[in-house]
This record gives C-alpha cells, sequence and structure tokens, in this order.
C-alpha cells in the first residue's frame, strides 16, 4: 500500500477534532515529500540535527512538531521554525524555550509531557507536577511560551484496558486543567501506530504515526 493510500486511511479513521501528525524520524526526505504530495502538512521529528536538515530541504509551509526529548543546549537551532514541541518535561527546558523564542521575536506553542506509561524509561512529569505547576501559574513570566495542553505515551502491552485507562488519566487531567486554570489548552497529543484509535476515543487532538505510514525505520 502507499503511502498516499496509508495516510488517507488513517485519517478516515479520525474525528474531526483528531490531527494526524505524521512521524518521519529516519526516514529518507523523498518519502516525506511523498507524504506532503497527497496533502499532509504536519510531521514529527525527534533528533534535532535531522529536523533542521529536512526544514531546510522541504517545502516551508511544513507545520513541524518536535516530539522527542530535547536538550536544553539544541532549543536554539529549531526556535526560528518550530511550529510545536512536545515534550516539555522540565521547566529549565520551558525557560531555555522561551529564551530563544524571544530572540526570534516568536511565541512557541509547547505540550507539557506527562509520564502516565508503567515504564520507568518514559519521561515526563508527573500527573500530581503537573497539576502543581499549572496551580501554581510557573510558566507565567515566560511570554514568548504558550503551554497548549499535554502529551503522553501509554504502556507497550497488549492489555488494551491499561492502554484506555492511562490515555483516560491524561484526558480526564487535560480537561481538568482547562476547565479551571488553562482555558488555552487545545491540543492532547497521545496515540501512536498500535493505539491511536484508543487514543482518539478518550480524547486525543494529535495521534503521532510513523512506522504504519512509512515501515520500518532506517536508524544507520
Amino acid at each position: 500500500m502507499s503511502i498516499a493510500k496509508r495516510i488517507n486511511e488513517v485519517k478516515s479513521h479520525l474525528s474531526k477534532e483528531c490531527r494526524l501528525v505524521a512521524v518521519s524520524k529516519f526516514q529518507p526526505i523523498h518519502l516525506l515529500q511523498e507524504a506532503y504530495d497527497c496533502g499532509q502538512r504536519i510531521f514529527g521529528e525527534s533528533k534535532v540535527q535531522e529536523l533542521v536538515e529536512k526544514e531546510a530541504a522541504l517545502p516551508k509551509d511544513i507545520e513541524w512538531h518536535f516530539i522527542g526529548h530535547l536538550q536544553t543546549n539544541k532549543v536554539k537551532y529549531i526556535a526560528p521554525f518550530i511550529s510545536v514541541i512536545h515534550s516539555v518535561d522540565s521547566l529549565k527546558l520551558a525557560k531555555e524555550i522561551d529564551k530563544q523564542a524571544q530572540k526570534n521575536n516568536r511565541v512557541i506553542d509547547c505540550l507539557l509531557e506527562v509520564h502516565i506509561a508503567q515504564e520507568e524509561s518514559k519521561q515526563g512529569f508527573s500527573i500530581d507536577e503537573v497539576k502543581a505547576l499549572m496551580n501554581e501559574n510557573a510558566f507565567s513570566e515566560l511570554p514568548n511560551l504558550n503551554i497548549v495542553g499535554l502529551m503522553g505515551m501509554a504502556s507497550f502491552t497488549d492489555d488494551l484496558e491499561c492502554v484506555r485507562k492511562e490515555f483516560r488519566s491524561l484526558s480526564t487531567l487535560f480537561y481538568n486543567l482547562k476547565e479551571c486554570v488553562a482555558p488555552q489548552f487545545k491540543e492532547l497529543s497521545m496515540g501512536m501506530s498500535n493505539d491511536y484509535i484508543i487514543a482518539m476515543e478518550e480524547g486525543s487532538t494529535l495521534v503521532r504515526i510513523g512506522t504504519y505510514l512509512f515501515g520500518q525505520r532506517n536508524y544507520n
């Protein structure tokens, strides 16, 4: 099946509130161009150098999302063009994004990464840490950083009820914060190739799908 057919198939399953982030890390530029040519405009990358190279080579109306762990010393390279950073996992990183956005005369939309999975290896704030940060208005002095929602990854498991429960916990947090302290919240990034339908059912507005669209990645 072609990339275009796979993209159209995924989009046919998505609600009108949910958008597709085509996760293109480690994929060659010609495959991203193929996805672009069939109408895909949102791409997700997790390596700064790779993202910078692709941004330079591909059309300028692409909406680039950074979805991996972001080191503070790398923020300056993507600050001029990044649309959304999904993976803010510390106040230190948030301050650096604000600083670099200011230098580029931009306001950058960001999501707080929340640890909802059973695996300790996953990054992110705990649910209680996010509640505390938002209730304390911790980002109010960062005018060039716009916290617009949350991101999380479910456990890698065949137990779909466990996955649903984890997504539901993030969705509940999102809507509680939106109602009480964060009316600007608009994005809930959860769901990948193997669980995006469940994520969408639980309120996801951004699903991050790579393997299903492009095939297995070449890590060489």
